[in-house]
């Protein structure tokens, strides 16, 4: 399975106020809370990092935690393609987003 085009229409956080994903502070952990269970989370998060969205939690990730993930890859020129690749790699082990994931943060 890959990566969705129209992942927006899809977005957990859709139909919710779009303010509460551009808080600061504390209120950033409750807007990544509803990230977690979002289908298109890799997709947002794709997004957010190949077009440079500097504001805002996208993906599950703010944008501090955006600006260190592209510090710590400056070889990656597109994370759709980087995500997409990975999901086709591991398309038999379910966990394997999450995997890529986590190993993308981990510092």
């Amino acid at each position: 399975m890959g990566m969705i085009t129209d992942w927006p229409s899809l977005a957990a956080c859709q139909n919710g106020d779009p303010d509460a994903l551009f808080v600061q502070g504390a209120e950033q952990n409750v807007a990544k809370r509803i990230c977690r269970s979002c289908p298109v989370r890799y997709e947002c998060l794709a997004d957010a990092l190949d077009n440079r969205i500097e504001f805002g939690v996208w993906g599950g990730m703010t944008e501090r935690e955006r600006r260190a993930l592209l510090r710590r890859h400056p070889q990656v020129t597109s994370w759709r393609k980087m995500f997409e690749a990975a999901m086709k790699k591991n398309a038999k082990d379910k966990a394997g987003k999450d995997r890529l994931l986590a190993a993308t943060t981990s510092t």
